[in-house]
């Protein structure tokens, strides 16, 4: 009985090994989109901001939510405060400080201003000729998250 326990423990073990969440960087969006056409979905989140977090930790260890974005989507994820330079489609985007230690990156902006303002975390959804079909800025859990990724999916 105790050998048989082991196993199914190190199966388990195992099998969630195989089941990550293929996170694509933006300068490779374009070069994807010529083999494969899919929509694109964006988490742009912070350090800070407890429910990016959450949904870092709960929505996107889901099995079946990490089987949908990896098969049916290319996924992005975007820290807003990112300081780096980001190139995508066919433009560059730049960290701009805000203040003492704090700023936002351009492309954050622009794929994360609903209303007038930003509110993390950030869902944004392009299709496959990088154009903003759907955004949602708010915490999902996994059963919200799947019904989020059937609409996105249309």
């Amino acid at each position: 009985m105790g050998k048989l326990t082991l196993i199914i423990f190190f199966l388990g073990i195992t099998s969630t090994g195989f089941c990550q969440l293929k996170s694509t960087p933006f300068e490779a969006i374009d070069s994807l989109q010529q083999i494969q056409k899919k929509n694109v979905i964006v988490f742009i989140h912070t350090d800070w901001c407890q429910f990016c977090q959450r949904m870092k930790s709960m929505t996107f260890n889901n099995h079946e939510i990490i089987d949908k974005l990896n098969s049916d989507f290319y996924f992005i994820d975007l820290n807003a405060e990112e300081k780096r330079d980001i190139s995508f489609n066919n433009q560059v985007f730049k960290y701009r400080p805000s203040g003492n230690n704090v700023g936002i990156n351009e492309l954050a902006v622009q794929l994360g201003t609903i209303n007038k303002q930003i509110a993390y975390p950030v869902l944004c959804v392009l299709n496959a000729n990088n154009e903003i079909i759907l955004q949602y800025n708010s915490y999902l859990n996994e059963a919200d998250f799947k019904l989020f990724l059937e609409i996105a999916k249309e």
